[in-house]
């Protein structure tokens, strides 16, 4: 397919689980979906570039407080949060990122600084710095959802009786996976983490395991995160596109074995022909695309239904 003739195409997500009922219901989640992939396809067709259009993305999904991102992340044990983002460059095949950053509004825009930087994965205190560095004013992404889920799990001694689907199950992340119309992928990714976590956790969502990409395809991941740390998922599907897989055989390879290995998480992906792809072990995964002509969403997909493949 010649770039003259690209249609851009996206691919997001809000997580992954067993049920909506803590995001509001399915339609508020498939509203809160599709409104955002439409202002990320539309900003695509007015000529963004693929990074530019994961970074709008990203932002707009942490700033939707029924997602475990940014405003409306999860607490971790002490009662704070600490978010991870990372941001894969596909022309560049450039990873940057953030972990276990506190107060800022979005972290998408702190792996955005880092793509530009000679050190591009920061922890703490480093992106604390950088956040200081770019002068990012101080936010506090907490509500009142998070803090009363945080007082309940206390009130139980954190035996997750009473936490809700995000921090119970955890899961929660938000990703973003654009192919523009020069050809180019970029994708994002951030999250809470997995809530009530030991201090100090690294989720995988500044991983290649959680987020890559190259001129060929991209990968985005939701889940519990060691689960997708040890299969390495997202740079296993862009490998085996790049080995010469399609991208629907890689993905369902890779969902095929982390099945075999009991393995909780899902992906969305886009190649460079414009086929969008994701996949799940989990019941739920909350993705929605625009494949140019329409958009779309895995929400109505059943339970045994792994794979949703969207020809390019």
């Amino acid at each position: 397919m010649s770039t003259e003739s690209l249609q851009p195409k996206v691919i997001i997500h809000g997580g992954a689980g067993l049920s909506l009922k803590d995001k509001g219901g399915k339609d508020a989640v498939r509203a809160a979906l599709q409104g955002i992939v439409q202002q990320v396809y539309d900003s695509l067709r007015a000529g963004s570039s693929a990074v530019d259009a994961v970074i709008k993305g990203c932002q707009l999904l942490e700033d939707e407080p029924r997602f475990n991102a940014g405003t409306g992340s999860v607490l971790q044990s002490d009662g704070q949060i600490r978010m991870s983002a990372s941001l894969m460059d596909g022309e560049k095949q450039s990873l940057s990122g953030v972990i276990n950053v506190s107060r800022v509004k979005n972290p998408i825009f702190l792996a955005k600084e880092l793509q530009v930087q000679t050190d591009r994965i920061l922890s703490d205190y480093g992106a604390a710095e950088l956040a200081r560095e770019l002068a990012i004013p101080p936010y506090d992404p907490l509500t009142d959802l998070r803090l009363l889920e945080w007082q309940q799990e206390r009130k139980e001694n954190f035996s997750k009786k009473m936490a809700t689907v995000i921090a119970e199950e955890r899961r929660g992340t938000i990703g973003v996976v654009v192919l523009d119309q020069q050809g180019r992928i970029a994708v994002g990714t951030s999250t809470g983490g997995k809530g009530l976590e030991r201090i100090g956790r690294v989720s995988d969502s500044a991983m290649p395991a959680g987020n890559y990409a190259n001129n060929l395809a991209g990968v985005s991941c939701t889940g519990i995160g060691e689960d997708i740390i040890d299969e390495c998922f997202a740079a296993r599907v862009v490998i085996r596109v790049t080995d010469g897989l399609s991208l629907a055989e890689a993905m369902e390879k890779s969902i095929k074995e982390s099945q075999s290995r009991n393995r909780d998480l899902a992906a969305i992906a886009l190649d460079h022909q414009g086929n969008i792809v994701w996949g799940k072990t989990c019941e739920v995964v909350l993705a929605a695309y625009h494949n140019g002509q329409t958009i779309g969403d895995s929400l109505d997909a059943a339970t045994n239904d792994y794979i949703g493949v969207i020809t390019g």
